[in-house]
């Protein structure tokens, strides 16, 4: 997923996205205390596109806020 993906949704598609993602990383980090967990790139994959979609989040709020 790239930024420019997430620019094109809206607020609530991307909070839905993020809820999601959060979900999948504490599921996550149960399967490594666990060591079960297989793919540890995952871990970094889906924390970083937390990041970018509250980054977006942050730069449509933003923009709604200086009109």
């Amino acid at each position: 997923m790239n930024a420019q993906e997430l620019k094109t949704k809206t607020p609530d598609q991307l909070r839905d996205q993020l809820v999601a993602l959060k979900k999948e990383a504490f599921n996550l980090r149960f399967q490594q205390a666990t060591g079960q967990l297989e793919n540890t790139a995952r871990m970094r994959v889906v924390r970083r596109d937390v990041a970018r979609i509250q980054t977006v989040l942050n730069q449509k709020a933003a923009e709604a806020a200086a009109n």
